[in-house]
């Protein structure tokens, strides 16, 4: 069983950055690709970022591209999104996902951790 524990959260003046981290459970971490989907106040949840188990290749949704980063850390089974320059359309609830090299879809999900950016 994975759990993610995500951290780092919080409110932020437009233009700031915030780092965002997830505590992963699990053996078999280094194998599982890891994300990040976020959550705006009435819409739907969408994807951010994604990270492979090797850490080699990422990939971002277009409005974060160049701002934001995600790393993964397999000695500490961490995995982290830096986002800088912040917006307040970045506002939202952001998710730590899992899922194993095999599954398309993500398999675990953390419970959430808020970021607020004010204008």
């Amino acid at each position: 069983q994975v759990q993610l524990v995500e951290s780092g959260g919080g409110l932020v003046q437009a233009g700031g950055s915030l780092r965002l981290s997830c505590a992963v459970s699990g053996r078999t971490f280094s194998t599982y690709a890891m994300g990040w989907f976020r959550q705006a106040p009435g819409k739907e949840r969408v994807f951010v970022a994604e990270i492979i188990g090797s850490g080699d290749s990422t990939s971002y949704t277009d409005s974060v591209k160049g701002r934001f980063a995600i790393s993964r850390d397999n000695a500490k089974n961490m995995v982290y999104l830096q986002m800088n320059s912040l917006k307040p359309e970045d506002t939202a609830v952001y998710y730590c996902v899992a899922r194993r090299p095999s599954v398309g879809r993500y398999e675990y999900w953390g419970q959430g951790t808020q970021v607020t950016v004010s204008s």
